[in-house]
């Protein structure tokens, strides 16, 4: 099972609709409260696409708060993001994605990631 977090309406059409053609099984979070909620209240989830820029909370502070728990600090977060500078893949990383995949998104390299990741848990 996988969450998508993501502002974005569009995007929270499109990407799970994509990966669910791979037999994905896909959970939404809209914003960075509602995917930790959802996180605590779904001990089986095994991945999380986290889009970085998201109002009031975005993806970075998400994903150090998710760290900071010891249930989620294996979990394989990747971080999605409109952005695509190297600093930006090191800021990703350094505040704990697993990995980064930059916008937009190439549905393949995106399970070929989710693949390997998951392979590791």
């Amino acid at each position: 099972m996988l969450i998508v977090v993501d502002d974005d309406v569009r995007n929270i059409f499109a990407l799970p609709s994509a990966l669910e053609r791979h037999q994905m099984e896909i959970l939404n979070a809209e914003s960075g409260q509602e995917a930790i909620a959802l996180l605590r209240a779904t001990p089986s989830v095994d991945a999380v696409l986290m889009d970085i820029m998201m109002p009031k909370m975005d993806g970075f502070e998400v994903i150090r708060r998710l760290r900071a728990d010891p249930r989620f600090a294996t979990l394989p977060i990747i971080a999605v993001t409109a952005k695509a500078m190297k600093a930006d893949r090191d800021q990703c990383t350094e505040a704990g994605a697993s990995d980064y995949i930059s916008k937009p998104i190439d549905v393949g390299h995106l399970v070929s990631l989710l693949r390997v990741w998951l392979t590791r848990r």
